[in-house]
């Protein structure tokens, strides 16, 4: 199978049952992902494939065959970190840490789909990745100061 993740082109042979997770963590060693549930309730597994959110927990690798793959290590640009990655750290969005690669990856696309009008639609669109710390309220500051571009 051929997929291009965080920009570069990478071949793997995996197993038909292996999941994106699986397969990124394993074969390619990008360990910014995590692995929670396995069951698609926490959302720490969430990357992008082809732009959109996707739960690799839930995903085959071969769903991402031809497909653009992006992960938390591919979020930030040639210039520096992504402005969520900085507003997570201004507004100290994280504790433990666990889940911090899920979020961002979720905010991103909330960001890019345009649904952070509001905290209240921030948190409904964030509602599908769990942080067992509770940093509630500063990863939805850290969104709304990105999506006003206080960045």
């Amino acid at each position: 199978m051929f997929t291009v993740v965080n920009g570069s082109p990478m071949q793997w042979r995996v197993d038909t049952r292996t999941t994106l997770l699986e397969a990124l963590r394993d074969t390619a060693g990008l360990t910014g992902t995590k692995r929670g549930c396995d069951q698609g309730a926490c959302g720490a597994c969430t990357v992008h494939v082809d732009g959109k959110r996707v739960l690799s927990c839930l995903t085959l690798a071969a769903q991402a065959d031809g497909r653009q793959v992006t992960t938390i290590e591919g979020l930030a640009g040639d210039d520096g970190p992504h402005p969520l990655q900085e507003a997570f750290l201004r507004h100290d969005a994280f504790q433990c840490g666990f889940c911090t690669p899920g979020q961002l990856m979720s905010a991103a696309c909330l960001l890019r789909e345009g649904r952070a009008g509001s905290d209240a639609a921030i948190r409904e669109y964030m509602s599908g990745n769990l942080c067992r710390c509770g940093a509630y309220d500063n990863i939805v500051a850290a969104i709304r100061d990105v999506a006003k571009g206080a960045d």
